[in-house]
């Protein structure tokens, strides 16, 4: 059953008896909020924040994943709505509007460059954050799941009801539901069910008029362009009809790390040769970064981790990988069976043992200043530009930096370019990450961390996609241009 939406046509109606108020006028804003909503069971200072409301602060911070944009000459929201119900959301549409405010909507924080909750002009941020609703229903294996769930709570909530069921999100659990499906997120199961855009059945949508829109009402050319592409430019999604997926009950992880002296950049030369291939079953990203060789030397050296998770057993798991990439030189004893739920909670970065509550936090410990950038691999880059990028690493920027390989394939090359608006198909091999994270404040330390990052990207621009470089929405990355068009 869908999640209840409640609205009223003769209140978006009233609305346009409204008198307008000055420009950016935040107090105008509030007299006109209060005027359409309904508040039968809170006050609006539960709602609505503005810079002087002395939660304003902690509500804004609460959900930034990128300390980049919490500095004091960072562009902060007039207002900040959360809120409880639809009609909140329509009254915000209509009184931002009314206002010459921008919206932002954040569902969990997670934008790279801090789109979610950071303008240039005066404008509101909707904090979908008290709507989290999920509704299961298994004998149909779909849900439906609010727009401020986070792919923790929504892969836990799925847990507790089926060991057989799961859905085709990411690994980092306190990323928003919104912003990975409108974004074309993706996991570890991509290569077997393709992003979490592809498995969507429904939505409910509120437009620009304040219209609550699902997919019949909004129209298929509407449902296409909230999928993958960056939703958020097209109404608020309140909520998403998701296709639950069959995950066996036994899977396999395995994280193998090798350096340069362990014959790190031949491994990579056949992983790229093998890693969009393999059984869809098998996912084998790449994880790369600097390290010292030993605890004596402290020689620099780049780690090359092969991290997997196999939808099935060892049994079945080390035979492929004596076939398909026996260079790797996969043993039992390198791989741990565990249930599919176990592997969310591994892959996001804590302990087999640890409760699977955790995955429940929308916060998470370590949240840093970084700079990411994407890039899209179609034929297989040469051990000589390995070679060259190695001693970019052994830069003092470098310390923190990270580049993730994502292998395609399976799925990906099954579902049509054309099918959402993510056309990066079939012909990739693998997609990159590339990461550069620092902990100092300054100006200063953040252009020689972001000079450091750019650099690196104009040195892979001969190994990558062309004509056009391809990139990954979700990896935001404001260097590649702005739309500046009102």
């Amino acid at each position: 059953m869908p999640l209840t939406v409640c609205f009223t046509v003769v209140a978006i109606a009233l609305l346009y008896s409204f008198t307008s108020y000055a420009a950016d006028n935040h107090e105008g804003f509030i007299q006109c909020f209060k005027s359409y909503s309904n508040y039968n069971y809170t006050s609006i200072s539960k709602v609505v924040f503005t810079q002087t409301h002395s939660s304003y602060s902690s509500i804004l911070r609460f959900s930034v994943q990128n300390l980049r944009f919490t500095s004091n000459t960072t562009a902060k929201p007039l207002v900040i709505v959360t809120p409880l119900e639809v009609l909140e959301i329509q009254a915000t549409i209509i009184c931002s509007q009314r206002h010459d405010m921008e919206i932002r909507i954040r569902s969990g924080g997670h934008d790279y460059e801090g789109l979610s909750y950071v303008s240039k002009v005066p404008f509101v941020v909707i904090d979908l954050i008290n709507l989290r609703e999920i509704q299961i229903d298994l004998e149909n294996s779909n849900a439906w799941v609010q727009g401020g769930a986070t792919v923790g709570e929504l892969l836990y909530k799925v847990s507790q009801k089926s060991k057989i069921l799961g859905f085709p999100a990411g690994v980092c659990p306190t990323v928003g539901v919104s912003g990975l499906i409108g974004g074309g997120g993706y996991g570890f199961l991509m290569r077997k069910y393709g992003l979490s855009a592809d498995n969507i059945l429904d939505a409910h949508i509120i437009d620009v008029n304040g219209r609550v829109l699902d997919r019949e009402t909004m129209g298929e050319d509407l449902f296409w362009a909230i999928r993958g592409g960056g939703g958020a430019s097209f109404g608020v999604i309140i909520a998403w009809k998701i296709k639950l997926v069959h995950v066996p009950s036994t899977v396999t992880l395995f994280n193998v790390p090798k350096t340069l002296e362990q014959n790190a950049t031949k491994l990579i030369h056949k992983w790229q040769l093998v890693a969009n291939k393999l059984d869809d079953d098998l996912n084998i990203r790449i994880i790369l970064e600097r390290v010292n060789s030993s605890t004596q030397t402290r020689k620099l050296t780049i780690k090359v981790a092969f991290e997997s998770l196999f939808l099935g057993g060892v049994d079945r798991l080390i035979p492929l990988m004596e076939e398909k990439f026996p260079e790797l030189g996969l043993v039992r004893e390198d791989c741990t069976e565990m249930s599919w739920i176990e592997s969310v909670l591994y892959l996001a970065g804590f302990t087999k043992n640890q409760p699977l509550e955790f995955l429940l936090n929308r916060t998470h410990n370590g949240v840093l200043f970084f700079k990411a950038k994407s890039d899209y691999v179609r034929d297989p880059i040469p051990d000589i530009g390995f070679e060259g990028l190695w001693p970019m690493f052994y830069e003092d920027e470098a310390k923190a930096a990270v580049l993730i390989f994502t292998p395609y394939g399976g799925k990906m090359d099954e579902i049509s370019d054309s099918e959402i608006p993510f056309p990066h198909r079939a012909g990739n091999i693998y997609k990159i990450q590339h990461l550069v994270y620092w902990q100092e404040e300054g100006d200063e330390v953040e252009k020689r961390h972001i000079n450091w990052m750019r650099k690196l990207y104009s040195y892979m621009k001969p190994f990558v996609s062309k004509s056009p470089r391809a990139a990954y929405v979700n990896y935001r990355d404001l260097d590649i241009g702005v739309n500046n068009i009102n």
